[in-house]
């Protein structure tokens, strides 16, 4: 150490004697580096998705009625060497800019009151940090249009301005563009797996199924996302409809329904644990959503109620039954979500109390595959009725029109349907079950129906009619 380097510290010491403060202020990559170090890159983007709606939310420009996102868009383009997301969402306003950008929601703005599901202020910061070394952000509003960047000087850095130009830019609409370069190598892997983008396209549309219900769009390198909205069976002429309850906790509002998807599977297929496009476990279990927004899509497992408490853990048997909660708060803090938005805290006072409901909801319909066991074709058979599958926007109309008449119960309001259940005591019937190899059957077939319809016939009614026949011949 030079003298004058010597002479500095000294002056440093005796200035901090003098003080007694000392400098804490965060180093910026551990800022970088930790933030990205528990999200998945598909995350990331999701969350990009979300500040597109929590922008139309914020700028009150959605609409009336049942399509309010209607006309508002957002588009992904992903390349090896490029991320983009655009949108039409309203912008980011002028004087939002230094909140927008800042690494954490300060203070004094905890609290909104536009339902969005933007909590922490790391959204967008973590994405781009999550994905590349370089971004342009580009925002447009009704007043004015600005450009941030942020780069690898930056972020390597220790100032934590960044550099903002107000300009005319390419935005023909109010909304925001973020152009993600030089990107890690990681991501850029990623970028060009398409089992990546078949799995982001799949989330998407699995996660925004209420929002793009509701109207709005997005698109992936060109392709428009599809939505895949949970729908329950609902039947008057056999009384097969949906529990359902609602309840208001502390400025949240809170809906949950639970019933069939489906009707009851054979026990050839739960035999066969079959996962064909009809008869698939993709569909069932909970999907727990705050604020339009999935953080939970068909879980089947302890944290939504399965496994515990005198419920089964999932099994095949109960692959007709879907479930729905949906929490709305103007306050996101008062959500029951984990910072990632794609997982429910498990620990919150609110959603234990809600479980409660949940459980209580499929002990309905767990009871009924239960009890249609020995009969299960019969079972079955109730759902052949004339019956409709509806969406939790089209149960919500049925309560308003009193279609669907709830009772007060626990501080809440309930509807316990009365599923059809076979009469009490001895049917008359008994199962037959037993396995074989997976070609006997086919062979069987062939010699009981002829070559050419052996593949018409399932594995049961094979069965049926191999004991029939040996039936008759005993009978005799």
């Amino acid at each position: 150490m030079t003298e004058e380097e010597k002479n500095t510290a000294q002056q440093d010491n005796e200035s901090a004697r003098k003080s007694g403060l000392i400098d804490v202020s965060p180093a910026k990559s551990f800022f970088v580096q930790m933030l990205t170090r528990d999200i998945a890159l598909s995350d990331a983007i999701l969350d990009l998705l979300d500040n597109c709606v929590d922008g139309i939310l914020r700028s009150k420009i959605t609409k009336e009625g049942s399509a309010p996102y209607d006309s508002y868009w957002a588009n992904i383009s992903i390349d090896k060497d490029l991320f983009i997301i655009e949108d039409n969402c309203g912008g980011i306003p002028w004087a939002n800019r230094e909140y927008a950008f800042k690494l954490g929601r300060p203070a004094d703005r905890q609290a909104n009151d536009d339902s969005t599901i933007g909590t922490y202020g790391i959204g967008m910061k973590r994405a781009i940090f999550k994905m590349g070394e370089r971004a342009a952000i580009y925002t447009k509003t009704n007043d004015i249009a600005y450009k941030v960047t942020i780069d690898k000087p930056w972020l390597t850095g220790e100032s934590w301005e960044l550099p903002l130009d107000v300009e005319e830019n390419e935005l023909s609409n109010s909304g925001t563009k973020i152009v993600v370069t030089e990107l890690l190598p990681g991501v850029s892997a990623q970028f060009i797996d398409s089992d990546f983008l078949k799995d982001l396209k799949k989330q998407i549309g699995s996660l925004y199924a209420f929002i793009l219900a509701k109207g709005f769009c997005v698109k992936v390198n060109g392709e428009i996302i599809r939505g895949r909205p949970t729908q329950l069976i609902f039947s008057e002429e056999t009384s097969i409809k949906p529990y359902i309850y609602k309840e208001q906790i502390d400025d949240v509002e809170v809906f949950l329904a639970v019933g069939f998807t489906r009707p009851i599977p054979s026990p050839e297929e739960i035999d066969k644990n079959d996962e064909s496009v009809s008869y698939s476990s993709l569909d069932a279990g909970w999907t727990v959503v705050c604020n339009d927004r999935a953080v939970l899509y068909c879980n089947r497992d302890e944290l939504t109620g399965w496994g515990e408490a005198g419920i089964p853990q999932y099994h095949t048997q109960f692959i007709a039954i879907s479930g729905i909660v949906e929490f709305r708060c103007k306050n996101a803090q008062k959500l029951p979500m984990t910072t990632t938005k794609r997982g429910i805290d498990a620990s919150s006072r609110l959603y234990l109390q809600i479980k409660n409901k949940m459980r209580e909801g499929m002990r309905l319909f767990i009871a009924y595959t239960n009890r249609w066991k020995k009969d299960w074709e019969e079972g079955r058979n109730k759902f052949s009725g004339k019956h409709e599958a509806v969406t939790i926007s089209a149960l919500k109309q049925k309560i308003t029109d009193m279609t669907v008449v709830l009772t007060e119960k626990d501080g809440g309001a309930v509807f316990v349907p009365k599923l059809p259940m076979p009469p009490q005591g001895d049917s008359g019937k008994v199962r037959i079950s037993f396995s074989t190899l997976k070609n006997n059957p086919r062979i069987v077939a062939a010699y009981l129906y002829g070559e050419d319809d052996a593949d018409k016939h399932s594995n049961n009614e094979v069965g049926e009619e191999c004991f029939k026949y040996f039936l008759r011949k005993a009978d005799r």
